[in-house]
């Protein structure tokens, strides 16, 4: 089982400044890095506060100077708001600035939000289509003199410039949850990353089955990553607020999913303790139940439960709305207690 670590800025109040969150967010990617995992994830977000990240590949261009060993990795690119010709040429120019340390994570994209600032009318269904088009493009272009007549890009021979530094290019990861993309991620040979979200463990089963299902099908078998929000506790009642914390974090992520409440500069109107209390969908003791939480030993069983099933690499969910402390000390008794129980 390999580790990573996905994570971005993220604020919830404005006295926070974003000079002392990205400093955070730096902090905690150094950490993955030193701790020895495979990978540190993040991805595109437009003009929304919760997750800030406009251009991936320009935090990972930091990061590059600030690590070591790490792959850096899109988690993800959002394929309708980029042309391939663009998104080909921009992944491999930091392909040869990292030294060949990039991989690349594309997806449809999720919030309605940002499709009706970047691309009024785009639907989920048209994103989707879009990223499908799009995708295979990559590596055609990375190779070279691709020309296209698609549904929605059409140009002449057109080569990426420059080249990526990794051989065939760097890989490719497709944000995966219905069966159709699953088959779609594995006959193109690329890789698949799912996420549970707070569904817990029957959706990771489910993900898994449809995986397997597209490989019997393909008759190949790319690798398989498991996304999930993730907290090592010190005791019990580090524990407890802990799943406050994250239903905390998902009464707002779903808010910003719904995209019906109020939005001011950049963030979304605030959500009452009472309304919050009445979600019972994201009530803490559900939390603390469906996601990878609890003790180290806890979460290494669960862990091994998900290496059981076949998953290839877990990746340590840190986005949260905790303190800086708190996520440090999560993720130090992550490499710490948990990494080393996989060997």
């Amino acid at each position: 089982m390999d580790f990573s670590l996905f994570a971005h800025m993220e604020r919830l109040d404005p006295s926070q400044s974003h000079e002392t969150l990205y400093s955070e967010f730096i902090g905690l990617c150094e950490m993955a890095d030193q701790g020895g995992m495979r990978a540190i994830w993040t991805g595109e977000h437009h003009a929304m506060e919760f997750t800030i990240s406009p251009n991936p590949f320009l935090s990972i261009m930091d990061l590059a100077h600030r690590t070591k060993n790490v792959k850096l990795g899109t988690g993800t690119v959002i394929a309708p708001f980029w042309h391939p010709i663009k998104l080909a040429g921009e992944a491999a120019a930091t392909d040869l600035m990292t030294g060949g340390r990039l991989e690349v994570g594309i997806a449809r994209g999720a919030y309605s939000f940002e499709y009706e600032r970047l691309m009024p009318g785009l639907d989920a269904w048209d994103a989707g289509q879009r990223m499908r088009e799009t995708a295979p493009l990559i590596r055609k272009l990375w190779k070279g003199d691709c020309a296209h007549e698609g549904t929605y890009y059409s140009f002449p021979a057109t080569t990426s410039s420059p080249k990526p530094v990794q051989k065939d290019g760097p890989p490719i990861w497709i944000a995966a949850r219905d069966p159709n993309s699953h088959e779609f991620a594995v006959q193109n040979g690329f890789n698949v990353q799912v996420t549970p979200l707070w569904q817990g463990m029957a959706e990771v089963e489910t993900l898994m089955g449809r995986f397997n299902d597209a490989c019997a099908a393909g008759g190949k078998r790319p690798k398989i990553m498991l996304l999930h929000h993730c907290y090592v506790g010190a005791d019990e009642d580090d524990l407890d607020q802990a799943a406050k914390d994250f239903s905390r974090y998902y009464n707002y992520f779903g808010a910003w999913f719904q995209n019906k409440r109020p939005i001011s500069q950049g963030l979304i109107e605030t959500i009452s303790q009472e309304d919050m209390d009445a979600n019972a969908m994201m009530a803490p003791a559900n939390l603390r139940r469906d996601l990878t939480m609890g003790t180290a030993q806890e979460v290494i069983d669960q862990i091994k439960r998900y290496e059981d099933l076949g998953y290839d690499e877990f990746s340590f969910w840190v986005d949260s709305g905790m303190t800086t402390e708190r996520k440090r000390a999560s993720l130090a008794r992550f490499i710490d207690d948990v990494m080393p129980a996989f060997g």
